[in-house]
């Protein structure tokens, strides 16, 4: 009898399934879902919402597909991991049922609550105790729902992440993690537990936050109701859960400090693995608790995010070429201007408040613009240029925290399918880039086979991950790639001077 694995990786664009093979660590069917990008509601200016219903919806699509293709028998299937986008507010009453649209990661609304809470608990516990300001995270989220829809609050009996949704879904059953309350910064890293002075200051009741599980655990069975829902046979464990971001590193074998991982989905990251409660005084980046830490052996993951990444290159695909122009075409384009796009340069913060910049309302900017001289080319390539300068600027800050950055490893997707993404970021940040095949709908399968105890030891769970190409930065072209951050960094401080006196 085969051993199979079950991962689900919850974005914002897709959810996707994948099935993997436990024996030999491979995926035997992947499929996201919906064809094309989910919807994101912005009711107001900087509002981001989902409908976790819809979630569902997709993620039932994704199970079916993939049992159909690898057509799964009883008993087979061992785990079940949940992977998702992080930092987003489910709410639900007694009835499990969801009170209001999800409000997601890139939302913007909570910055006052979260800056205002800063001030409140002072700097001196914020920094030291939850390694953030709890700026515009999911605790603050929920604290806008408390001011504002009262009678939403007055309803909710818990309030989860959107992977603890997904997890009721399937098991009946409300919990969520170490890593998941860290992220949305309810998390005491010196206490080791729930923030009480947070909870107070924010006022929000202790009994609304469900139980942490660790990772990698038993954390449930999938239930009658939704074995009928989704194929899936009764009883299975979920065994593993994570935000996007741990998840990602995960995939990737990134588990030891100085280890780092990187995409370029929506939105951009660089994660990096420490064994010290390292912090930015700004929370320009910020720290999480890794997947694999334990009070022993302590493990913290430091996360730089840019939010307008992939959104950017999907807003210009629709702007420039529609369903006429594919991304291989975009990316042969753009490889057609000069590096640094003859000085032209794209500021990618169109998607929600950035955190490299304290939440700053900075919006995306196209800037240096010849009528004369650019085209669709030199566009391109800023855009490209632009989402990697603003990922070296906060990897810079990464670097000022005491992080060696020498080697960061990244899924053969997305942005990274693009040659001139990849070489722009090794060259701008002088780092080895490592691609593998993998994402994060097979991590999240790999960690439920940890979580089953179907493998024996983390490094059991990684046979069959696939080294595809390593590339090196070259030092002939470091000095072309510096000016071309430069003045990137140039045009973003003209724009950021207005908004900042």
């Amino acid at each position: 009898m085969r051993h199979l694995l079950l991962g689900i990786d919850l974005g914002s664009s897709s959810v996707k399934a994948c099935i993997l093979d436990a024996s030999s660590g491979k995926a035997l069917a992947s499929k996201a879902f919906p064809e094309v990008e989910m919807p994101i509601q912005s009711p107001q200016t900087g509002w981001a919402e989902q409908d976790p219903e819809l979630w569902w919806r997709y993620v039932k699509q994704g199970i079916s597909f993939v049992q159909q293709q690898v057509q799964v028998q009883k008993g087979e299937l061992k785990g079940i991991g949940i992977a998702y986008q992080m930092h987003g507010l489910v709410c639900v009453d007694k009835a499990h049922q969801v009170l209001r649209p999800s409000i997601i990661w890139c939302d913007s609304r909570a910055v006052a609550l979260g800056e205002k809470a800063f001030q409140t608990l002072g700097e001196a516990y914020c920094l030291p105790h939850l390694l953030n300001s709890p700026g515009n995270f999911t605790a603050s989220k929920l604290r806008w729902v408390i001011e504002n829809q009262p009678e939403v609050a007055s309803q909710i009996q818990k309030i989860m992440l959107p992977g603890d949704f997904i997890a009721m879904k399937l098991s009946g059953e409300i919990l969520t993690s170490e890593t998941g309350l860290s992220e949305g910064i309810f998390w005491d890293f010196k206490q080791n537990g729930l923030s009480d002075p947070l909870l107070a200051a924010m006022e929000i009741p202790k009994e609304w936050i469900p139980e942490a599980v660790p990772s990698f655990s038993i954390q449930g069975k999938i239930s009658a109701s939704a074995a009928s829902e989704t194929g899936l046979e009764a009883g299975i464990p979920i065994s593993y859960r994570a935000g996007d971001q741990p998840n990602n590193a995960f995939s990737l074998q990134v588990l030891k400090p100085g280890e780092l991982a990187t995409t370029a989905g929506t939105s951009g990251t660089v994660y990096g693995v420490c064994d010290k409660p390292l912090y930015d005084p700004k929370s320009r980046v910020n720290t999480f608790v890794h997947v694999n830490h334990t009070q022993s052996k302590p493990s913290y993951g430091v996360l730089l995010c840019i939010n307008g990444t992939g959104i950017l290159n999907s807003w210009l695909k629709r702007m420039l070429g529609g369903s006429s122009m594919s991304y291989e075409e975009m990316n042969t384009l753009a490889a057609g201007a000069p590096i640094g796009s003859d000085q032209l340069a794209f500021l990618p913060f169109g998607n929600g408040v950035e955190r490299i910049l304290q939440n700053t309302p900075m919006g995306a900017h196209l800037m240096g613009l010849d009528l004369l001289k650019h085209d669709q080319k030199h566009i391109l390539r800023a855009a490209q240029e632009g989402i990697v300068a603003a990922l070296t600027f906060g990897f810079r800050i990464m670097k000022d925290m005491g992080m060696d950055l020498k080697t960061v490893k990244a899924g053969h997707a997305n942005m990274f399918l693009s040659p001139l993404f990849r070489e722009t970021f090794v060259q701008m940040n002088q780092v080895n880039l490592e691609l593998y095949d993998t994402d994060g709908a097979q991590g999240a399968a790999r960690g439920a086979g940890i979580g089953a105890s179907i493998y024996s030891s983390e490094e059991e769970a990684f046979h069959g991950l696939t080294l595809l190409q390593t590339l090196s930065p070259d030092s002939t072209r470091a000095d072309r790639y510096e000016e071309t951050y430069q003045y990137w960094l140039s045009r973003l401080e003209q724009m950021r001077q207005p908004l900042t006196n």
